[in-house]
């Protein structure tokens, strides 16, 4: 099926609408919160992180958690299960865990994960939707584990989705691959974008610019800023940086628009998106995937 073909495809499935948005799930008050917590301000981007022996120690293990948690995310995907009800079981399973979900809080966030359904970008807030047959969702995943953040994220699919789909989300995890490929200490930052960028159009995806990977570590967000489309940035990796790649693609080549919440973001057009995200330290030789099971 052509790119054309299986854009329409993907059009005709009902526009995403705003469900209702359940109150925030409680954390048990022995849980550590992040300094953001209670704040509705952005916090200030803080520079790099490079992590010492102790610092990778704990970032292995939130990423670990992370990874863990996405995966049991991924099995409740079901037709007519909720977006909220998936949030639900996430947010009790990173408590149960010792853990506190990192976006509960942010900038006021309402919720524990992000579930971006079909044409919705990134940052999609759980609520009633129910997911259909055919439906494809990116479930995004961070968690706080004794003071070190650590994330991922996935587009899975609900039920059975046509070969173009399938064919879509296989490129937008290879590109996040391609990405990971190029990382080692003493690489430039760029060669991440232009990799990922390059397999995209090879594709006949596009990749959208306007959401970054980050560092991250014991904060949420740091430098680097990693852009996942061609740029001429300046700047090199060093061994015990950790930071986030996350790249979203696209079917077709569009502008993006935020709802009044505020964080839900979609394809102007409806066309599909799809993110894959890893966690990634950076040593000598190439890098260690902290969120890989």
């Amino acid at each position: 099926m052509s790119q054309e073909q299986s854009s329409v495809k993907s059009k005709k499935r009902p526009p995403l609408r705003r469900g209702k948005v359940s109150p925030q799930l409680p954390v048990p008050e022995h849980i550590p919160r992040p300094s953001y917590v209670g704040s509705k301000e952005l916090p200030e981007l803080c520079k790099g992180q490079l992590h010492d022996v102790q610092g990778i120690a704990g970032m292995r293990a939130a990423c670990k958690l992370a990874a863990r948690v996405l995966d049991f995310a991924g099995t409740l995907v079901k037709p007519s299960v909720t977006t909220n009800e998936i949030d639900a079981a996430v947010h009790n399973m990173i408590i149960e865990a010792g853990a506190y979900p990192s976006p509960l809080g942010y900038r006021g966030f309402p919720k524990s994960i992000c579930t971006s359904v079909n044409e919705c970008v990134c940052h999609g807030v759980p609520d009633s939707t129910q997911l259909q047959n055919g439906d494809i969702i990116n479930i995004d995943v961070n968690v706080f584990l004794n003071g070190y953040h650590g994330g991922t994220s996935k587009t899975f699919v609900c039920g059975q989705v046509d070969d173009s789909i399938k064919h879509f989300l296989k490129a937008a995890e290879e590109c996040l691959e391609k990405g990971i490929s190029v990382c080692r200490d003493g690489v430039n930052y760029k060669k991440i974008g232009k990799k990922i960028s390059k397999l995209a159009y090879f594709y006949g995806y596009y990749v959208v610019e306007r959401f970054v990977g980050h560092g991250i570590g014991t904060m949420y967000h740091s430098e680097p800023l990693i852009l996942h489309y061609a740029n001429e940035n300046s700047g090199r990796m060093a061994a015990g940086q950790i930071f986030t790649i996350e790249p979203i693609l696209t079917m077709e080549k569009t502008e993006c628009v935020t709802w009044e919440d505020g964080w839900t973001t979609v394809t102007a057009d409806g066309s599909w998106a799809a993110q894959f995200e890893h966690t990634i330290l950076v040593t000598r030789n190439g890098a260690e995937i902290l969120t890989k099971l």
